[in-house]
């Protein structure tokens, strides 16, 4: 087990409890799909969690932090927390579907997919999206400040 294995399954959980906090907004019958994706999220971490202190009685417990910046690409990762921060801006201004549609596009772009896959993807992606929240969980997704604005 290494040290930083500890922040990922404390990252994990506060993402979990954050989530089901946020879910409390929700109609009641809009809470069911994400409190399944919680409860799946938080299991997961918790087996990870258990193989962890496993492994940790077995093997101890090593230092992580010397191995965890080896390979790291800073032309990879610094555009793509660009595209991330202005992705978070567009879903606030423009609303989910026209941030996401540019979102994955200039992201799988950037990756150097194929522009056949790019296309198949975002709209795929795009689809069971709507199809999930819109039609099934009758749930609508962020519209955006401009389009509450006009319509």
């Amino acid at each position: 087990m290494k040290k930083t294995d500890i922040g990922v399954v404390a990252f994990m959980y506060g993402i979990c409890i954050w989530f089901l906090l946020m879910n409390r907004n929700l109609p009641a019958d809009a809470q069911i799909y994400p409190k399944f994706i919680i409860a799946i999220l938080g299991g997961l971490t918790t087996l990870y969690l258990i193989r962890m202190i496993i492994t940790a009685k077995k093997e101890g417990v090593t230092n992580g932090f010397p191995q965890l910046f080896r390979g790291f690409l800073p032309r990879q990762f610094f555009p793509i927390l660009g595209m991330t921060v202005g992705y978070l801006a567009a879903l606030y201004l423009i609303g989910f579907y026209p941030s996401t549609l540019i979102f994955m596009i200039l992201l799988l772009w950037f990756m150097n997919i194929k522009p056949l896959t790019i296309a198949i993807t975002t709209l795929a992606i795009l689809l069971l999206v709507f199809v999930t929240f819109n039609i099934v969980l009758k749930v609508s997704l962020l519209k955006g400040l401009v389009f509450e604005l006009l319509f």
